[in-house]
């Protein structure tokens, strides 16, 4: 991979005016606080500022980094890695950040060269978040997923979900770490066993008023089945036996604006109040934004936690701190005037080998298939509304490549619209198979693109020649319902395309993505 592909941990974009898309009240936020794709999350405070991290899937860099002083207004200000570990080759989920001895450690879900995933530990000196990694950490049974590290005492304990993938039962299972939190000491005891077959997984693990608690999820992760929640057990010892709340859940869906939610770390105030960060599944539209980035306040009654506003998600909160105002969403343009990519751009990193540089403010976009889906190197966006358009400034011409817009699932199923030998076409891929929706001559070389994205998947598709005046292709059909791209464990993501000759790259001018309402 090309140096000019490291990201800075500030962000390089320029952000524009947006709608203001949440209620603008001193005193109240509205969830989520991390909008767009970011499950998962994990919270750490180190000084005034926290910071979160969250999955990253299949899209590189890995795990997106984000920051904030108040709990409510995050910034993204990187990646924990821009580059994967050696020892892994996919699939990053649930990293775990942990801040011991002023070094900050992250626990983090990968597969192997096997294809198996287990849990590796990588420590940064300081908040520059620049990551030496020291391996697997855990390579236990079937599989070993969802990290949670507890200080005990003086001594380091790990906790993780167990026999996911395999005939056996799953486990939460715990293991006593060595001093410098870098391998296990001594043979995993389990701590929760799914006797009742709902799933267990994404636990935080803490000691408060003489008791261990396990706050963990169970059932349906992912998809628009997804019937999340939160349970927990406890226990006097930290080895268990931990016994469950006959309350349980302690969180779920509202039934109403959202469906499911889980997979939580939470953070304590100086003055003791908790907060919990958590992913949800919005319904509706929102849901095509993915699991989002949520914020609860918890509690201890009576011998359990519970959560301030009861065991129902709200979307409206009081802030943690008094005088928080929270910002609206805003818009996205990148002139790629700087030599670094915006810490916002992603890319399928299993498929594609990318070749991607910026110079005197144009983006070049290029690359080589991984496997034997040659559907193109990508540039994406995590969408944080489902009403948005994206549109950007490409020179047509004779190349062979293609080069444009594309609405992304993953290699198998996406959408291009862009341009190639002088002429104009908006392409679908599903299931690998491609096929041409619509296809015309060009008759210049300057040319503008732009698609409509209404409630999430439903798309419109425009030309112009100077980016004022736009024409829309296909204007007698109703939008294009693109759902069916939509991957079942992550969102579709806009984005910019190149398909063809790597010694032909697509030519980028710009890209704006601009957001249209609220949820």
């Amino acid at each position: 991979m090309k140096t000019y592909l490291y990201f800075t941990l500030f962000l390089a974009f320029i952000c524009l005016p947006g709608t203001t898309t949440y209620a603008q009240h001193t005193g109240l936020y509205r969830n989520p606080v991390i909008p767009g794709e970011f499950a998962d999350p994990t919270i750490i405070q180190i000084g005034d500022c926290w910071y979160a991290a969250g999955t990253s899937s299949e899209w590189a860099p890995f795990y997106p980094l984000y920051k904030s002083d108040d709990l409510v207004n995050w910034i993204q200000i990187g990646h924990l890695f821009e580059e994967q570990p050696e020892w892994t080759t996919a699939s990053f989920w649930a990293p775990e950040l942990f801040f011991y001895n002023d070094k900050i450690y992250v626990y983090y879900t990968a597969r192997n060269k096997a294809g198996i995933s287990y849990i590796g530990v990588a420590i940064a000196e300081d908040t520059r978040f620049q990551f030496t990694d020291y391996g697997p950490v855990i390579e236990w049974g079937g599989e070993a997923i969802d990290a949670f590290v507890l200080e005990d005492e003086g001594d380091l304990y790990i906790s993780w979900k167990a026999y996911g993938l395999d005939d056996r039962l799953i486990e939460l299972l715990g293991c006593k770490l060595s001093a410098d939190g870098l391998r296990m000491e001594g043979e995993p005891f389990s701590l929760l066993r799914d006797d009742e077959h709902m799933g267990m997984e994404g636990q935080h693990w803490f000691k408060k008023n003489g008791f261990y608690y396990m706050i963990y999820s169970v059932k349906g992760c992912c998809g628009p089945e997804s019937d999340y929640e939160v349970y927990v057990a406890r226990s006097k010892s930290l080895k268990g036996p931990y016994e469950k709340y006959s309350g349980n859940p302690i969180l779920k869906g509202d039934g109403k604006d959202v469906l499911s939610c889980g997979h939580g770390t939470f953070t304590e105030l100086p003055d003791g109040r908790m907060f919990y960060l958590f992913h949800a599944y919005l319904t509706g539209t929102g849901f095509y934004g993915g699991r989002q980035g949520m914020l609860q306040e918890l509690v201890i009654r009576e011998g359990w936690p519970a959560f301030v506003a009861g065991n129902q998600t709200q979307l409206i909160q009081e802030t943690p701190f008094s005088g928080t105002v929270q910002k609206s969403i805003s818009s996205f343009r990148d002139d790629f005037t700087d030599l670094s990519l915006s810490a916002a751009w992603t890319w399928n990193y299993p498929y594609m080998q990318i070749d991607v540089k910026t110079n005197a403010g144009k983006l070049y976009l290029s690359g080589k298939p991984v496997t034997h889906r040659n559907t193109g190197t990508v540039l994406c966006l995590r969408p944080l509304l489902p009403d948005y358009s994206y549109m950007t400034q490409i020179q047509a011409g004779e190349s062979t490549s293609f080069q444009g817009l594309t609405f992304y699932g993953d290699a198998d199923n996406l959408l291009l619209w862009g341009s190639y030998a002088n002429k104009l076409a908006l392409k679908e891929v599903r299931d690998g198979h491609e096929v041409i929706l619509y296809e015309d001559n060009l008759t210049s070389d300057n040319l503008y693109l732009k698609i409509e994205i209404k409630n999430g998947t439903y798309a419109s598709f425009f030309r112009s020649m100077d980016g004022q005046e736009w024409v829309q292709i296909l204007s007698g059909e109703n939008e294009m319902n693109l759902s069916p791209l939509v991957r079942w464990d992550r969102a579709a993501r806009p984005g910019l395309i190149h398909q063809g000759n790597p010694e032909e790259p697509a030519i980028f001018d710009f890209f704006e993505l601009k957001y249209k309402g609220e949820y």
